[in-house]
Formats: structure tokens, C-alpha cells, sequence
């Protein structure tokens, strides 16, 4: 029997650097004929159009396309509707794919995932290689996963049945407790000792040894990521969720995802401005998406996390594409009209 492909998982919450670390495992490859599947929250995909920017994967269909985007829902809740028939037609591919990666949406769950490498048409053929959590060191650090990172250890310890976790904490939780291999991002952004405190925070919800590691904007040596050979799917009880008991497992109704496709430019600055707006009048956690910029041939790439904005251009337009500025929002119980309405009134 040929040699089963090796599947590495990337998981983290919404904006926490996964498809950075993507883009770059991809233009560093070393050889390697690497495949992504991209899960996106929402119907506009974003990421899967950053990952082919990336100038490497190849964009001709004769050549074979690396890139597969699913866009109908979290992969943990699609893997019979979604992820299975890719799947299947990537062990078709088997013989040209040395690898492959997958990245979860930001509010996907690993493990339901991974279980899915026990179906015998798929155990036959691939393999889980690792599960990567990627961990935004400066969100969690201003507390968006945890109400207070030096109390949350002596909480739990005084009252086993306080009910102070939110469904967001305990999708952080689950996302870690899957891990082969976390990676801090976004360190640049804290200080030493506040890094340190996230560090010790992770290693409390981590189910055994892992190993840490931190990334500069997604820049870490391939041969990090991959090669662990740890069939994580042989291995599941060591790693614990808040769902194993639940023949089925909910997400929060109330966080939805919402998007404005506008054919009109903008001031990045301008923009930018009114985009922190919304983020202080809505519940918003992740905005992404591209930008038309006025008299510049480069298509804006715009992303933020929170009140954190990161700007940069990425490749030029296309003659046969439409210069439109497309934004995704994540979010708790978005109001798009209101979004839409407020980005129209940005000057150009």
C-alpha cells in the first residue's frame, strides 16, 4: 500500500494568524507539493484568495489546483456535506501531493475534524500528521479568552462548578487540548512578562507536554510544522474536550458573519478610522478582506482583530478582475445594514 498522506491541522481562534503562517509554510516550501483546504466562516472567501496570492501554488487549472475553499459553515459541523468529497479528491491526487494542510475556521472545533481520519476511506490514505494551535498572544492577553490571566487558575480551584466560562473560552480550550504544537503570534505586540503570563495560561489548559513556540508574523521553518508523524487520530482520549459526552455539539447562534462587496475605493486611512467605529458600536472580532485603494495598481489587503488593524499590499490587480473593495466581519449579532450604511460614508 502506498505511503498515507499526511494531513496537518491548523486550528486557532478568528484572527490569530493561521493563514500567515499558511502563506508562508507555502512560498518556503522546499520542495514539498503542499495542499491546502480552507475552511472560511461565512460565504465571501477571503483567505483561500491570500493563499493563492502567495505566488507559488499554481494557478493554471491544467497544473492542478492547491487550493480548495470551503465556505458552507465550520468544518466540524460540514465534514460529511464538506470536507469528505475534497478529501476524496485529493487521494485521487496522491501521487502529486506530498502534503496536506488544512485550515479550520477560527470557530471550528479540531476534533470532530480529526475523528473523520477513522472513516476506512480515509484512514486507508491519509493520515492526521499534527494539530497546530495558533494563539493570538495579544488578544488573550487583553483578555478575550480569559476574565483575568492571573486569577483564572485559583478560580476554578476554589469553586469546580463556577459557571464563568463562555462558549468562546471553552472553543480556546478545546483548540488547545487537541495540539500537537502551539504557536504564540502576535508576541511582538506585549511585553516580556505579559508574554510569559499568556505562556503559563496555555500550559494550564494544555491536557499534556507540549511544546510552545513563538512566530513572527507566521515565519517559522517548515520542518516545525511538519513531519510529526503522531496519527493523531490513533490518539484521541489524550486529548479532551468540553463536547466528548455530546453525540452533537452547538456554536453560539448569536455570532454571525456578514460582508459588503462596494465597487467604489477608499482612503486606507479613512477606512481604517471608520472601521475602529464599528468595532466600538458592535460586537465585532474579526474583519478581513480586500480594499480598492484610488490611483494604486496593488490590491489592499485589511485586517483586524478588535481595535488591531494590519494593512498591506499584496498583488496586483488583475485585468479580468472587478477592482471592488470586498470586507468580511465575524461577530456576535452583526447589524450589516448599519455596517454597510456607516462604510458608505467614508470619503474617498
Amino acid at each position: 500500500m502506498a505511503t498515507k498522506i499526511p494531513v496537518t491541522v491548523i486550528t486557532g481562534f478568528l484572527g490569530s494568524g493561521k493563514t500567515s503562517l499558511i502563506r508562508h509554510l507555502l512560498q518556503n516550501n522546499q520542495g514539498r507539493r503542499i495542499a491546502v483546504l480552507v475552511n472560511e466562516f461565512g460565504e465571501l472567501g477571503i483567505d483561500g484568495e491570500l493563499l493563492k496570492s502567495c505566488q507559488i501554488c499554481p494557478e493554471d487549472e491544467a497544473d492542478g489546483n492547491n487550493i480548495y475553499e470551503l465556505t458552507n459553515g465550520c468544518l466540524c459541523c460540514t465534514v460529511q456535506e464538506e470536507f469528505y468529497p475534497t478529501m476524496q479528491e485529493l487521494i485521487k491526487r496522491r501521487d502529486s501531493i506530498d502534503c496536506i494542510v488544512i485550515e479550520t475556521s477560527g470557530l471550528a472545533l479540531p476534533k470532530p475534524l480529526v475523528k473523520a481520519f477513522r472513516w476506512q476511506e480515509i484512514r486507508n490514505a491519509a493520515t492526521v500528521d499534527a494539530v497546530v494551535t495558533v494563539v493570538d498572544c495579544a488578544a488573550v492577553a487583553a483578555g478575550t479568552f480569559a476574565s483575568d490571566l492571573d486569577a483564572i487558575a485559583s478560580q476554578r480551584q476554589a469553586d469546580d462548578s463556577l459557571e464563568h466560562e463562555t462558549p468562546l473560552q471553552e472553543l480556546f480550550e478545546d483548540q488547545l487540548a487537541c495540539a500537537d504544537l502551539v504557536v504564540l503570534s502576535k508576541t511582538d505586540l506585549v511585553d516580556a512578562d505579559t508574554k510569559s503570563q499568556v505562556e503559563s495560561l496555555v500550559k494550564q489548559e494544555l491536557p499534556r507536554v507540549v511544546k510552545i513556540v513563538e512566530s513572527d508574523r507566521g515565519q517559522l521553518d517548515p520542518s516545525i510544522l511538519l513531519g510529526w508523524q503522531a496519527a493523531v487520530e490513533d490518539n484521541l482520549d489524550s486529548r479532551p474536550s468540553h463536547h466528548d459526552t455530546e453525540e452533537d455539539h452547538d456554536h453560539d447562534d448569536e455570532i454571525n458573519s456578514t460582508h459588503v462587496i462596494l465597487d467604489r475605493t477608499f482612503d486606507p486611512e479613512k477606512l481604517q478610522q471608520q472601521l475602529e467605529s464599528l468595532v466600538n458600536q458592535q460586537e465585532i472580532y474579526r474583519i478581513k478582506g480586500f480594499v480598492s485603494v484610488p490611483n494604486k495598481p496593488m490590491r489592499l489587503v485589511m485586517q483586524g482583530v478588535g481595535n488591531r488593524f494590519e494593512k498591506f499590499y499584496d498583488r496586483p490587480w488583475q485585468a479580468t478582475e472587478a477592482r471592488q473593495t470586498r470586507l468580511v466581519f465575524i461577530g456576535r449579532d452583526l447589524n450589516s445594514k448599519e455596517i454597510e450604511s456607516q462604510l458608505l460614508t467614508v470619503e474617498c
